[in-house]
């Protein structure tokens, strides 16, 4: 015969679902945090790509910028100062948008991991970067003064 069994088989077994639930639930999180900001940075190259291509002239197209790109930021919680923004005009000429040329509109911003304090800068360290970039032809009508 084997020796005394004292019944610990249910403590073990809720000890080590804790275990594996806990890690499981956290990633589970993340992914859900990462999968936000990876739209939001999707959504908003998208729009400010159509912002730069269609609005009717400079002037107006880089006064409407800012607002389209914090607005659309704002729906996934995304601080519009902590994203990385780079506009590229294809062909490159002096100004930028021009008619006919294609825009091209890459956004990044880094996704701080959920419950990581801010000791040492161990959430800077930790963020998780991501980017998009959205394409948009310039009509060859466009009037750009």
């Amino acid at each position: 015969m084997l020796g005394d069994d004292a019944g610990s088989a249910a403590i073990e077994f809720l000890l080590a679902g804790i275990v594996m639930l806990v890690p499981l639930a956290y990633l589970v999180v993340v992914l859900g945090e990462v999968q936000e900001q990876t739209l939001g940075v999707e959504a908003t190259a998208r729009h400010a790509a159509h912002t730069l291509a269609r609005t009717g002239g400079l002037d107006e197209t880089f006064s409407r910028l800012p607002a389209v790109i914090g607005s659309v930021s704002a729906e996934y919680g995304i601080d519009p100062d902590e994203m990385d923004l780079s506009i590229v005009c294809t062909p490159a000429r002096t100004t930028c948008p021009e008619a006919g040329a294609s825009v091209s509109v890459t956004i990044g911003a880094d996704v701080r991991l959920p419950f990581v304090p801010p000791l040492l800068g161990l959430d800077r360290f930790l963020a998780i970067p991501v980017e998009a970039t959205s394409v948009q032809k310039v009509s060859r009508f466009w009037g750009g003064s």
